[in-house]
Order: C-alpha cells, then structure tokens, then sequence
C-alpha cells in the first residue's frame, strides 16, 4: 500500500488559486483580512457574516484543513475544509465548493481500510463505545469477537504479499457475506479483525464465528495453498463477561491466544490405513471432535461458562451455510412456543427470522426430527408451524438450545 508521502495528488487550477489566498490574507491587516472575508463567504455560499465571525470560522478552516490532511494521510483541498466547516454550522444554505462524490470520497478514506474495504480501527473504537453504550442502556447482549488469521505471516514469506493480501481480501469478504445488517467488522490491525455483534448471546456469536472459519476455508480452498490458514477468535460477551467495553476487550484478547494456543496443541488426528484390493491402499483420517469454541477455554469475569462445540442434527449441512436472513433477538421477550399435542409443554422463543427460528428446551433429544408447534410472538396472532430441527447445542442450567428451520 502506498505511504502517506506518496499520496500526493497533482494540485488542480483551484487549490492553487486557494492556495495564493491564504498566502495573501496571512499578509494583510486585520481589518482589511476581515472585510475580503466578509466578502469572500458571501459570494461563494451566499451567507452573511460580521467580521469577527468571518476571522473566526477562516481559523476554523485552516485547522480543520490541516487536521484531514493528517487524518487521510494526503493534501486535502482547501474547498474541501470549507464545506466541512461551514457544513457544521446553520449558515450553509447552497453548499457550491465542491462535487458531492468527492466530499464522500474523502469521508470514506477516513473511515475505512484500504486493502478490505472494512471500517478501522477508529471507527472500532468509536462504534465500540457507541454500541456497548446502548447495550448497557436498553440491557440487551453485546458480543465482541476478535479474530486474526492462523499462519498469514507463513503465506507472506512462502508466497509473496500480494498473495496475503488476498488471503486478507477473502477473509474481509467472508466476514461480509455472513455477518447480519446489524453487525460491524473491523480491520483493526495486520491479520487482525474485530466484529461487533448487537443482541448476540454466547451460543450465537460461537455458531456465527464457527460459520465465519467454514466458510473461509472454502473461500481459500482454490488458491491450494501449502500453508492452511484458518481464523482464530476470541468472544468475550456483554454483560456476563464484564461491565466495561476494557474488560470485554481483555478477555476477548485473552480467549483469542488461548484458542490459538489450543489450536496449535492439538494433534493431528489420526489416521486408519487399510489394504484394498490390488494392493491399493486408502487412507482415512479420524474425524477430529475436539471442541473449537473459545467460549470454553475461560472463566468469565462473573463466573465459569462453558460453552459445548455445535452438534448438527440430521444432514446438518444448514449449519455451515451462508445466514440467508436476518434474525431478530427475542431474548427478554415473552415469546414462546406451545408443542401441538400437549398444550402444558413450552419453550421460550429466544430469535426468530424467515427461515426459521431458536428454542431453549429441557432436552433437545425429546424433540423429533420434525415436529408441529404453535408460535406465541407480541404484537403477532398465534401462528402454528411445522419445524424441522436443524441443530442441537447445550445452554445454560443443563438445557439445550434447538435451531429449528420452517418446513413449507
């Protein structure tokens, strides 16, 4: 990627004409300074301003000019410094400087990283502080996860950087496909990302990011590369696991080395040779059932949790596919569901979208493959349904969560 200095675009014909008036009015006296700016803001953005107020917000321009062209790491125009200022404020009626595109343009380069297209890592921390703010006010989930890539360093040196860059690029873009209108990634760091998930309790940040390390390895598969990297995370979970955005980010990071260290102390799993006929010989490698969450690897900082790898049900192939719809929290809701055929058995209703929705049951092995429920949602009429269960993992007090998709 390009270095700040070697950003610099080609001065056009108007921020060279800017240019030599600013040079000018640092020369000039005061009050004749204050009367060309009178002036000068009148006739570009037709408002009227007193002298002071026109020495006043030149001062503002001139800061605000030097503050962007630090932040985006290039010369910004001085038009640019105008409208932002002037923007800010109730006197801008007809904003006349510049093209709008540019103006986003230069919000987005601010905003976001080059290489993914992701927020960075200041808008992380501005959005970190805005979202666990509003958790802590509505008493709702916050799950943080922060995630890096598993043997990148390994690609750069056996491949090239244009080939992690690419491995960055397609982990950006997994995180894109899969994650909800709702949630925020980041690029925070090298091979370093961080999401933000609003209403997401453990067991759903644990199924979402085992989701996110799926589906990247099936979007680095057709590159064949020597060196598998994979995605390690950390989930820390607000409020359970900590009162303060600090300590939510602590035990993430901590959660996130110990499920790398885990990851690398584990063994490969073994393999089973068998002779077939014609003296060809097969090779089955033994399936590998160690538990990946890094839910379960640490205490909370209010007490232990453990959280128990995804167990698919059935065919399970809905669980490592792509999230097709949006799901909405009920948790804290008095959503619940009635099974047909005995009207004293319920379960909560913990989320539901389109295709499906979530159950906490007592015992999620009692429930058949397919079974008829009646729906309880506010606002909504009781709705009867046909759910086919999907997966079955544990939840807190020993019982079970049952994702359940709808059968047409």
């Amino acid at each position: 990627m390009p270095q700040p200095s070697e950003s610099q675009g080609p001065a056009t014909a108007d921020d060279s004409l800017f240019d030599l008036l600013v040079e000018t009015l640092d020369n000039t006296d005061e009050n004749v300074r204050a009367a060309f700016l009178q002036q000068f803001f009148k006739s570009i953005a037709r408002i009227d301003l007193t002298h002071s107020q026109s020495l006043e917000y030149w001062k503002q321009i001139l800061a605000r000019r030097k503050e962007l062209s630090d932040l985006v790491g290039k010369r910004v125009s001085l038009k640019t410094a105008i409208v932002d200022v002037l923007a800010s404020t109730t006197f801008l009626r007809v904003p006349i400087l510049m093209e709008y595109e540019e103006f986003k343009k230069l919000q987005l380069n601010a905003a976001t990283d080059a290489l993914t297209g992701l927020y960075n890592r200041r808008l992380f921390d501005e959005y970190c502080d805005k979202e666990f703010n509003r958790a802590q006010r509505y008493g709702q989930h916050l799950a943080l996860v922060l995630l890096d890539l598993h043997r990148l360093k390994e690609v750069n040196d056996r491949y090239g950087h244009l080939r992690g860059d690419q491995i960055l690029q397609l982990a950006a873009t997994t995180l894109r496909k899969n994650l909800r209108a709702s949630d925020f990634a980041f690029r925070i760091g090298g091979d370093e990302f961080a999401l933000l998930l609003p209403q997401s309790d453990p067991e759903q940040a644990a199924i979402l990011c085992d989701r996110l390390r799926t589906h990247f390895e099936g979007e680095t598969a057709p590159l064949k590369l020597d060196v598998p990297v994979t995605i390690d995370y950390g989930i820390a979970v607000h409020p359970q696991d900590g009162d303060t955005k600090d300590a939510l980010l602590r035990l993430a990071d901590k959660r996130l080395y110990e499920h790398k260290g885990a990851s690398r102390a584990r063994p490969e799993p073994p393999t089973k040779v068998t002779n077939e006929r014609a003296g060809n010989v097969r090779v089955e490698r033994t399936p590998d059932t160690a538990p990946r969450s890094p839910m379960a690897a640490t205490p909370s900082a209010k007490g232990p949790q453990a959280t128990a790898p995804v167990v698919p049900i059935g065919e399970g192939k809905a669980y490592g596919q792509r999230r097709k719809w949006e799901r909405i929290s009920l948790v804290g809701t008095r959503a619940y569901a009635v099974f047909a055929g005995d009207e004293k058995k319920t379960a909560p209703v913990i989320d539901l979208c389109t295709g499906g929705l979530s159950l906490v049951v007592d015992n999620g092995e009692e429930l058949g493959a397919s079974f008829f429920a009646v729906l309880h949602v506010p606002i909504l009429p009781p709705l009867r349904v046909n759910l086919r269960k999907v997966y079955a993992i544990p939840a807190e007090g020993g019982r079970s969560r049952v994702g359940c998709a709808f059968v047409s």
